[in-house]
Formats: structure tokens, sequence, C-alpha cells
């Protein structure tokens, strides 16, 4: 009996002892949440802690007591906003006036000035936590750059320095590449593993347009510097830059809007609704088979003529997004090698198309993002940022036209030599040597 008794007391011990634990363990999880953070985030906290190693690396990242940092985490990064704003002014800037590298220069931000990326790795590999604050940045940097190119597109169209219908037919070809290409080789090929090669691509691109700015590159290319310095000595004459602005004097609008309505249809279709995966298959076929349909477009600038085929663009467009897709990169700085060596058009042409084709990639992009996986961002601080987005898109228009075509390339050269040594080193290297490291 006595046994019988003893049995009863241990076991009894054993079970408050274990409640015990089990309640100083689910308070030690309910510390690394706070009230005001995003239900996603707390989720993916949630998530990692019902894993043994991923709980470790979790209860050793988030610090209970600590202020809430980024996503309301205690103890994350807590970006300066005013740093963040002036970031944000320099990433609408650069954008808005040579129609490139926005998305780069927002993910620098992002990933090494404010620290995120790098607080993401910490969590380690795998880790709920890790992936929801990776994609967080993702989407930031669309939002940024998706904000730039609305602006940027609409201030150039009034400038008439936004060649609409080019920049539409590259758009048609970009969404629907940026699923289709991927998901029809996904296991067969990784242009990551690649990348290295990717950056002297890169660097190459930057010699090309180095060549063009030779008297031998340029040779070819009459049509765009008589246009160039037509609108540059308006410029310079503070005359109304808009009165010889582009002039489309052919092309099929009604094949065009109904080209790029059917590949964005098809990219929601394939990210929000899983079943019938046929018929965004069909619609986007259709949508690059219109641009076929479309014909020759045609327009004037500052008195010169310029024609192309619309399926070119489109082709181009494809291929671009398929390389942005394969790498995780953005396409806006090969969108200004191919609107200036392909299509022939000057500078002052080129990023106001390059936005508009970005801005329409940006808008199915966060879409898909925000409303079909739930991805959250951090309001209060993309908030401030696209405050400065704004003032840097404003700015950039108004005060590309006071500087030269050769100065805009430059620009470009440089940051395309930037972006070239970076995806180089990382990938002979496995690191980059300029920012973001890693």
């Amino acid at each position: 009996m006595k046994t019988d008794r003893s049995k009863f007391y241990l076991a009894t011990a054993l079970m408050i002892l274990l409640s015990f634990v089990t309640m100083a363990l689910a308070q030690t999880g309910g510390e690394l949440t706070t009230p005001d953070m995003p239900d996603k985030v707390r989720a993916a906290i949630e998530k990692s802690l019902e894993d043994e190693s991923m709980a470790a690396m979790t209860r050793e990242v988030i610090k209970p007591g600590e202020a809430p940092g980024f996503l309301g985490i205690p103890g994350a990064p807590d970006p300066n906003l005013f740093l963040g704003f002036l970031w944000a002014v320099w990433v609408g800037w650069i954008f808005s006036t040579v129609g490139a590298f926005g998305g780069i220069m927002a993910g620098v931000g992002h990933i090494t000035i404010f620290g995120l990326a790098d607080y993401a790795k910490s969590f380690g590999k795998g880790n709920p936590v890790n992936n929801l604050i990776t994609d967080s940045i993702r989407v930031s940097n669309q939002w940024l750059v998706g904000l730039s190119g609305a602006i940027s597109s609409f201030n150039y169209y009034k400038m008439g320095r936004l060649v609409l219908p080019l920049g539409i037919c590259l758009a048609i070809g970009g969404v629907g590449g940026s699923w289709l290409i991927p998901d029809l080789t996904a296991g067969k090929i990784s242009l990551k593993d690649y990348i290295g090669y990717f950056g002297l691509i890169v660097f190459v691109l930057g010699f090309f347009l180095v060549y063009e700015m030779t008297p031998r590159g340029s040779a070819g290319k009459k049509q765009a510097k008589a246009a160039a310095q037509a609108f540059e000595k308006a410029a310079k004459e503070k005359s109304d830059t808009s009165a010889q602005g582009v002039r489309i004097i052919e092309g099929s609008w009604t094949f065009m809007w109904i080209a790029v309505g059917l590949v964005v249809l098809s990219a929601l279709w394939v990210n929000l609704i899983p079943a019938f995966k046929i018929i965004p298959y069909i619609m986007v076929i259709a949508g690059w088979a219109m641009t076929f349909m479309i014909g020759n477009i045609r327009f004037t600038f500052y008195g010169q003529e310029f024609a192309f085929k619309a399926y070119v663009p489109m082709i181009g467009g494809i291929v671009i997004a398929a390389l942005a897709s394969f790498l995780g990169v953005g396409g806006g700085f090969l969108y200004v090698p191919f609107l200036t060596s392909v299509a022939g058009l000057p500078m002052f042409l080129v990023a106001g198309t390059s936005a508009l084709s970005v801005l329409i990639g940006m808008i199915v992009s966060i879409f898909t993002y925000m409303v079909g996986k739930g991805i959250v961002i951090s309001w209060s601080f993309i908030g401030v940022e696209l405050i400065g987005i704004f003032v840097g898109s404003m700015i950039g228009p108004r005060t590309s036209k006071f500087i030269p075509e050769k100065v805009l390339k430059i620009i470009f050269i440089i940051l395309a030599f930037y972006v070239g040594l970076r995806y180089t080193t990382k990938g002979f290297l496995g690191y980059s040597i300029v920012p973001p490291f890693g």
C-alpha cells in the first residue's frame, strides 16, 4: 500500500513539475512577441519555436524586454527614419534620372545601411522568421521602385519624353516572362550558379556603352544624336521641351492594351489561383501573339523619326525578365542598354520608358506578394521612405534635362560597373566586395 502511495506521490510531483516547465516555456515564447506585432510575424515566430534547432536560434536572436524594432520584433534593428528619407530621395532621383538601379539601391539601403538582411540571416537558413523578413525587404524594395516608376512615368509623359508603346511592349514580354520562363524551367536550370558570368556580361554592357560614346560607336545612331542635341539646345534656352516631345504617328493601341491586359491577368492567375493552370498559359501566349498584330510603331522626337517592330521589344522583355527572375534582381539596368543600343533611343527618352516597363511589373509583383502571399512590411518606415521617393522622383525628371546625354550615360556606366563588380565577385569569390556584402 505504501509502495502504491509512493508511486502516486511521485507521479503527481512529476506532473506538477512538467506543468511548471510547460508554463515556463509557453511564457518564454510569449515574451518573444508583442501585442502590436503583425499576426504574420507572430505566426512565423511561433512556427519557428516548434522546431528545436530553429527555436534555439529564435530565442537567441529575439531579445525579450527590449524595444520593438523592425516589424515589431523585440531587439530588431530600428531604422533611422530621417536617414531612410534621405536614402529614398537618392533612390528616387537615380531611378527617375537614368531609368535603372532603383531596386538595387533600395536593396543596398535595406540590406547594408539599415542591417535588415544580416538580422534576418541571424535566425538561420529555413527559419520562418528569416524568410518573412527577407520577403518583407524584397517587397519594400518593390514599393520604392514602384512609386518612383509611377511618378517618373507620369512626369516624363507630360514632358513628352516617354515612348508609351515601347514601354508597354517591353512590359508585355517582361510581365509574362517573369513567371512563364521560371515556371517552365523550374528544377532544370538555375542561373544563380552562373551569377559570376552574369556579372561579366554586365561589364561587357558597360564597355559597350563606353564604345557607343566614341565617334565610331555613335556613327550609326545619327537620329538619336541629332534628337539629343536638339533637346539639349531647347533645355539650355529654357523653352517648352514638351512641344517637340514624343508624337506617335503609327501603331495599334487596341491590340497593345489587350496584350498587356492578357499578360497581367496571366501573372495574377498563376500566382493567386492554383487551379486550371492551362488558362494563364493560354493568356500569356495570346498576349505575346497580339504584339505581332500591332505591326510597326513610328514616332517623332525633336524632328527625328524613330520606328520599331512591336514584337522586338516584347521579345527583349521576355529575355530580360527571364534573367532577372533567375538571378533575383530587377530588370531596369538591363532595359536601359536595350533601349539605347537595340531601340536606338537617346538617353533623354530612356528613363521614362524604362520606368513604365518596371512600373507594370512592380504592380503585379507587389499585388502577388501582399495579397496572394500575405507578406507584411513596416508601414511606418516604408511610409517615410515613400515620401523620400516622391521627392527624389519629382526632382529627377526636372534635373535630367539639364544633364548632357553623355553625362547621363557616364552615370549609368559607373553604376553598371558597380553591379558587374558585385555579381562577378559574388559568383567567383562567394561574396560581394561591394555593398550589399555577402
